[in-house]
Parts: C-alpha cells; sequence; structure tokens
C-alpha cells in the first residue's frame, strides 16, 4: 500500500511561507512577498515575520525612491543634452558672424575684423578664410579691415602677417584697412610693421586700391597680348 502523505505540520507552512516571500524579494517581487506576508500570527515566529514584512516594506520604499530618482536624473541628463547641444548650434553660429567674408565685388573679399583678436579667433579665420580662397580661383584680393579692432599687440600683428602669407600661397593678396590713430600709434610703440600688408585707413581707400591695381594688371595683360600678337604678325609676314 501506499504510504500516506506526510502532514505538514503549521509551523512548517509559515517557514515555507518565509522562504518564498524571501525568495520572491530576492526576484524583485516585493511588493508579492509581502501580501503573502499579510496576517501575522502574534507568537514568537509571528515576531520573525513581521521582521521580515517590515524590512521588505521598507525595502519597497527604497527601492521606488531610487526608480524616481533615476527617472529624475535621465530627465535631468537628457535636458543638460539638449541644453548642450543649443549651446554648441550656438557657438557655431557666434563663430560664423565673428568671421564675415564678404563678396564687396568681383574678386575682391573683405573680411572685417571685430573685438579680441586672439590665437584661438586666428585659428578660425585662417581656415575659414583659407578655405573660401581656395574654393574659388576667381579671388584675387582680400581686405582685412580692423575698424572694429581696439586693440592690437605683437601677437595679433604676427597673425596678421602669417594670414597674408598664406592667402599669398593660394595666389590672392592682402591688404589691411581700417588702422586708426590708436592702433597706428601702439603699433609704432611695440616696433611692428605691417607695411608688407598695405595698410590704409579706410575700407573704401583698400577697395580703391584693390581696384586700381586689378585695372593696371589688365591694362599691363592686354599691353602683353597686343605685343604677342604683333610678334607673331610679324614671323608670318616674314
Amino acid at each position: 500500500m501506499q504510504e500516506p502523505e506526510k502532514m505538514i505540520s503549521f509551523e512548517e507552512r509559515r517557514m515555507q511561507r518565509v522562504i518564498n516571500a524571501v525568495a520572491l524579494a530576492s526576484a524583485g517581487e516585493i511588493e508579492v512577498a509581502l501580501k503573502l506576508l499579510d496576517g501575522v500570527e502574534q507568537d514568537s515566529f509571528g515576531v520573525v515575520e513581521e521582521a521580515l514584512r517590515v524590512f521588505l516594506s521598507e525595502l519597497s520604499d527604497a527601492t521606488q525612491q531610487n526608480t524616481q530618482a533615476l527617472a529624475a536624473l535621465a530627465a535631468s541628463k537628457r535636458e543638460l543634452e539638449s541644453q548642450l547641444e543649443t549651446i554648441q548650434r550656438q557657438e557655431r553660429a557666434i563663430r560664423e558672424l565673428s568671421v564675415p567674408i564678404i563678396d564687396i565685388w568681383h574678386g575682391i573679399l573683405t573680411l572685417p575684423l571685430v573685438g579680441l583678436f586672439d590665437s584661438v579667433r586666428a585659428v578660425e579665420v585662417t581656415e575659414r578664410l583659407l578655405a573660401r580662397v581656395a574654393d574659388d580661383s576667381d579671388v584675387e584680393w582680400v581686405i582685412l579691415d580692423l575698424t572694429g579692432v581696439t586693440v592690437v599687440d605683437t601677437m595679433t600683428a604676427q597673425h596678421l602677417i602669417k594670414l597674408a602669407q598664406a592667402v599669398q600661397l593660394l595666389g590672392a593678396r592682402c591688404i589691411l584697412t581700417g588702422l586708426g590713430g590708436h592702433v597706428a600709434g601702439t603699433l609704432v610703440t611695440i616696433g611692428v610693421s605691417l607695411d608688407e600688408l598695405s595698410p590704409m585707413r579706410s575700407l573704401r581707400e583698400g577697395l580703391r586700391f584693390c581696384l586700381a591695381q586689378r585695372k593696371t594688371y589688365d591694362l599691363t595683360e592686354v599691353i602683353r597680348r597686343s605685343a604677342e600678337r604683333m610678334d607673331a604678325s610679324r614671323e608670318t609676314d616674314s
């Protein structure tokens, strides 16, 4: 005959309930574990069950608080990323506005410089200007206008000279305009000469100079081509 199933005592059922509650809690099912511990008996073993229930209740509250804190942190991170992206867009826009390259005439560009012209800005100006000159083979002259620059030191002057040399390597030439009395006096005081940039007082004078140079070049080119045609004609006649 089959032996009768062993009867499980009340205490064993309570012990099994505690074990199941701990197992559920360890699996993250804290609320289910708490429901399993409802109806604690008022005895010595009930004290253990009640202590476990209080612990799981506090653990549930802490878990909810952590979840809310993580959600708030994720929201703050998204907001910061959005703000950072906005700042980066604004910085790009500011850089573009701070280096406006203007087609003032066919083959003549002007670059009005405003504010502080330090090493960082010199790199940005050089990169954008050289890219513009390299992309447009018609560019012959670049006018660097310093009307909006109030402070010029040795470093600034060196940046301008290097910029002009780089432009010249691409087949164009630079001139400097907008030198006010204060800036000119500073350059004399620090012993820096910008003569190779043909400095002029105003952008208007710089534009006239560039146009005059172009007319002179055009006239010279016409004379040269006429001479070549005349030489070719003499050779044909002979």
